[in-house]
């Protein structure tokens, strides 16, 4: 019933850009928090943004604010991600996570992921 489909990650070279996409159905992600997600080979999941829309409020991990933005179309129920300036440890795979409440690794709905490689 919930389901999140991640889209738009592929390989680009160092400083160029990428937006990601995030389709949710099965509930409405106005009603959400949605975040996203990487994790990079051998390394642990980490956070990289979150979007309250019902509150108009979005939040970045520190040393991403700047480079990375996270926005919503509640009308077609999608969030994206616009990363630009990628460097070659923003290589991952990028998570989309979904719930009621809360911004973090126990969310209760995540995607499948979508691969982002930096070439250098």
């Amino acid at each position: 019933e919930v389901q999140l489909v991640e889209s738009g990650g592929g390989l680009v070279q160092a400083g160029g850009s990428l937006r990601l996409s995030c389709a949710a159905s099965g509930f409405a992600v106005d009603d959400y928090s949605l975040g996203w997600f990487r994790q990079a080979p051998g390394k642990d999941r980490e956070g990289v943004a979150c979007i309250k829309t019902s509150i108009n409020r979005t939040f970045y991990e520190e040393s991403l604010k700047g480079r990375f933005t996270i926005s919503s179309d509640n009308a077609k129920n999608t969030v994206f991600l616009q990363m630009n300036s990628l460097k070659p440890e923003d290589t991952a795979v990028y998570y989309c996570a979904a719930d009621p409440r809360y911004c973090d690794l126990s969310m209760d709905f995540w995607g499948k992921g979508t691969l982002v490689t930096v070439s250098s």
